[in-house]
């Protein structure tokens, strides 16, 4: 995925969840929005290199928006959880990372039960296949995790996802590895007890947990390496 033009500059604070203060390289402390809900856990670093996009819309409150962070450790990360799902479909279409055989026809945001789930695949024959994106930036002890707080919500997909493997259909778990120096994902029970259980029981039912990790630039995002955890 090519990314927009992109100015850097340092973290001073993100902070009210959707607004990040980043002093630019040529000196200018600008307020962008923060597309990511989630915690950020490790990767909401003030003073790390940052990278913005800037926009034109009048009718945004907000004319820069937070793209990417680069990590003390040197691991870049892209804080975008927008772009997840657009990098998964693009896998999709390529048809050279992810095991789905085409043809089929391709569904975005789809409501089943209680949820609303990221993609679902129809084939000309066989079960549907419907996917749920999980962005996983948070990395501790040398490993991924996911959630990075408490996600009500995730739990919820992965209890809809169960349902569906239960009714026949095909059900996956992608997680897309933002963060360039992640190399295996793991539900994060010292965040979220009750999701890594409910993950453990989702994988005996026969749920697919799939990792799609992702090499990061200022310049693009690519989705260039896939493994199946489960």
């Amino acid at each position: 995925m090519k990314l927009p033009p992109l100015w850097s500059g340092v973290l001073i604070a993100r902070y009210k969840r959707f607004l990040a203060d980043i002093r630019l390289d040529d000196g200018r402390v600008i307020t962008a929005h923060c597309p990511n809900t989630g915690s950020m856990r490790a990767v909401n670093v003030p003073g790390c290199r940052v990278w913005v996009s800037w926009h034109d819309n009048p009718k945004r409150r907000l004319a820069w928006t937070w793209e990417l962070i680069e990590l003390p450790d040197g691991a870049m990360a892209s804080i975008h959880t927008g772009r997840a799902n657009a990098l998964v479909q693009e896998a999709l279409e390529a048809g050279t990372l992810l095991p789905f055989e085409p043809p089929w026809t391709l569904q975005r945001e789809v409501r089943t039960g209680d949820s609303r789930l990221d993609f679902c695949l129809t084939p000309e024959e066989g079960a549907p296949v419907w996917l749920e994106v999980k962005q996983v930036t948070l990395k501790e002890a040398g490993s991924g995790y996911f959630p990075d707080s408490v996600s009500t919500r995730g739990r919820r997909h992965l209890e809809t996802l169960m349902a569906l493997r239960a009714a026949g259909d095909r059900a996956v778990l992608v997680f897309l590895v933002a963060h360039d120096g992640i190399d295996d994902v793991r539900p994060a029970a010292h965040l979220d007890l009750a999701y890594a259980r409910t993950f453990q029981a989702a994988c005996e039912a026969g749920v697919e947990v799939m990792m799609l990790a992702c090499d990061i630039t200022p310049e693009q995002v690519t989705a260039c390496r896939y493994r199946r955890l489960y």
